[in-house]
């Protein structure tokens, strides 16, 4: 379900995938992160295929304008996983927020794995 909002010059609408690949390529910039990982089975099939099925390894909730996120990574073996966990939240909230305009209300963190 598509995020909405208008102003003066008529409605704007951003589709989940739109919010998903920008959280995804916010979520890699950050220090610590080695890759993103399909939250669903599915979602690793479609790749498989080369179907795009937004950001890998990222869900996106909408609930009027407000913004759900949640993330699933594989962290780098020997960083600090809360100061990761706390960088990830904050550069997908900024630059969410920034790319659409509307809050994000939550951004939940799921590391799935370690990586050498």
């Amino acid at each position: 379900m598509p995020v909405t909002t208008s102003n003066i010059y008529g409605k704007i609408s951003i589709s989940d995938e739109a919010i998903a690949k920008v959280a995804s390529h916010a979520a890699l910039e950050c220090y610590g992160i080695v890759e993103m990982v399909s939250r669903r089975f599915m979602d690793s099939v479609s790749q498989l295929l080369k179907r795009e099925s937004g950001g890998k390894g990222v869900k996106v909730t909408t609930s009027g304008d407000r913004i759900f996120i949640d993330i699933f990574v594989i962290i780098k073996f020997g960083v600090s996983i809360s100061a990761v966990a706390d960088s990830l939240k904050k550069a997908v909230k900024y630059k969410v927020e920034q790319f659409t305009g509307m809050i994000v209300d939550t951004v939940n963190v799921n590391i799935i794995g370690v990586k050498l």
